[in-house]
């Protein structure tokens, strides 16, 4: 994809294109911040791809690589059990079977009962808005941007 502001086709993606999508209409381009700071930090983050140097085409379409940037650049929030703790624009990440990372970010919107908030991500079958925090082991839990970036404004 191109670089900077690359981007698949909006009916394709993983669930990084969500939180990229998502970041690209508060103007913020995860493609260059990502590429940016590991140019210039390489060494802090995985290599399990066993790169010997960053690629602008998908370092940003990875979830460890935006476990570190949002660790490096944003906020680590504590990984609780608690619904009430994970507020609207943050974001977090899992483990599903113990060997796929995932990621999604938290609306303000609530599951049926009002007990937990819905999350948009894309696990295989396009972006959608569910219930499944606790659907799977949460292992990372993040604050990029002021929450007041993801709510409607006030008149």
């Amino acid at each position: 994809i191109s670089y900077p502001g690359g981007d698949l086709p909006i009916a394709k993606g993983v669930c990084t294109d969500v939180i990229i999508r998502t970041y690209r209409k508060l103007n913020i381009d995860l493609q260059k911040e990502v590429h940016r700071d590991m140019l210039s930090n390489f060494n802090k983050y995985p290599k399990k791809w066993n790169l010997k140097t960053t690629d602008a085409n998908i370092d940003h379409r990875r979830v460890p690589n935006l476990e570190v940037f949002f660790t490096r650049k944003g906020q680590k929030l504590e990984v609780s059990n608690n619904a009430n703790d994970y507020k609207t624009g943050e974001i977090v990440t899992w483990m599903i079977d113990k060997k796929l990372p995932h990621i999604g970010i938290i609306t303000k919107l609530k599951s049926a009962d009002g007990k937990r908030p819905l999350i948009v991500h894309n696990v295989g079958n396009g972006q959608v808005l569910e219930d499944c925090l606790f659907d799977y082991q949460i292992v990372g839990h993040f604050k990029y941007l002021n929450q007041s970036n993801f709510l409607p404004h006030q008149n």
